[in-house]
């Protein structure tokens, strides 16, 4: 609309100061000739804009001039809590909304303040996602935000783990962004977004628990997700060198579990995996460093897999373009 971008035309020369009609243009997508209407227009309303022309001239207001008029819009506030967040923040469908939050922020924010604010937005980026790992597919993350900003019940194909499909009626309290994967929470319970395979939002309303606190939810849950999933003990004794190696060869929840049981090298301790099948995997990443004492078969297994290792390896086996 021609008003809301008159205001970002005014509020862009309070934050940077003076700007070219091409400058102007190229921030807001449109044309330099519609720039030059928009400022023939603000100047008519009595906005002290002016001119000065050559090489290192431009648009500018009159020094000393402020707006108040920065009219954070519903869906612009919503983004707020995401401003530092541009990929998020347009996943959500508010990618537009941010920018526009930003830059009334800006121009709301005193001089020496605005300086600091472009500072930090210059020196600091937050990227989510973890490292190797493609973005997993959000189709219906848009939707799911709006129905938790309306309180609106989703009904809901779900693909659980084991590829079981099932049909859900939740209540979507909140969403949380946990190392680039979405997920919201609904009806007590926690859902992958990525895992959503149709959704709809129904007539139904609902009343979000007064009590409810989303983030002292979500460190519970994410607290018990952990110790269930690593929930099964191998015991084993490992070097000084392999309990030093814990911390990266190993999840952050391994790693911390060993780390408060502070066994000596040499002592025994619970290994904590999520079955014998994946204990053998993280186990044989220390090589020589670490020792399975029980139970057997996680020993057995892993005796069996040097073996086969040893075999590849062995010189009479391997082919001629190897040696």
């Amino acid at each position: 609309m021609k008003s809301g971008r008159l205001l970002q035309v005014l509020l862009l020369l309070q934050s940077r100061g003076r700007m070219t009609a091409d400058e102007l243009a190229s921030e807001l997508e449109v044309s330099p000739r519609t720039i030059y209407r928009d400022v023939e227009a603000l100047s008519a309303s009595g906005i002290p804009i002016y001119a000065d022309r050559g090489p290192a001239g431009g648009y500018q207001l009159i020094d000393g001039y402020r707006t108040r008029l920065t009219g954070l819009t519903t869906g612009e506030a919503q983004s707020l809590f995401l401003a530092g967040l541009p990929g998020p923040a347009e996943a959500l469908g508010l990618g537009e909304f941010a920018a526009a939050a930003q830059l009334k922020l800006l121009a709301a924010l005193p001089t020496e303040l605005r300086g600091k604010a472009e500072q930090i937005r210059q020196r600091f980026h937050l990227d989510t996602p973890t490292w190797f790992r493609g973005d997993e597919p959000t189709e219906h993350l848009a939707a799911i935000a709006d129905a938790v900003w309306e309180q609106r019940r989703v009904r809901m194909t779900y693909r659980r783990w084991g590829n079981q499909t099932v049909e859900r009626e939740v209540d979507p309290y909140g969403l949380v962004l946990k190392a680039g994967t979405w997920y919201f929470v609904g009806s007590g319970r926690t859902y992958r977004v990525s895992r959503v395979l149709t959704l709809q939002a129904t007539p139904d309303t609902f009343d979000r628990p007064g009590d409810f606190d989303l983030a002292r939810f979500w460190a519970e849950w994410s607290e018990q997700f952990e110790a269930r999933m690593y929930g099964e003990r191998v015991t084993v004794r490992m070097t000084r060198s392999g309990l030093d190696k814990t911390q990266y060869l190993l999840s952050g929840y391994q790693a911390r579990v060993i780390r408060d049981a502070a066994p000596e090298p040499g002592e025994e301790f619970g290994f904590p995996t999520e079955s014998n099948r994946h204990a053998v995997a993280d186990l044989l990443k220390f090589g020589a460093d670490v020792e399975v004492l029980a139970p057997n078969e996680v020993r057995h297994d892993i005796v069996e897999t040097i073996k086969a290792m040893q075999d590849v390896y062995n010189d009479a086996k391997l082919p001629a373009w190897f040696r």
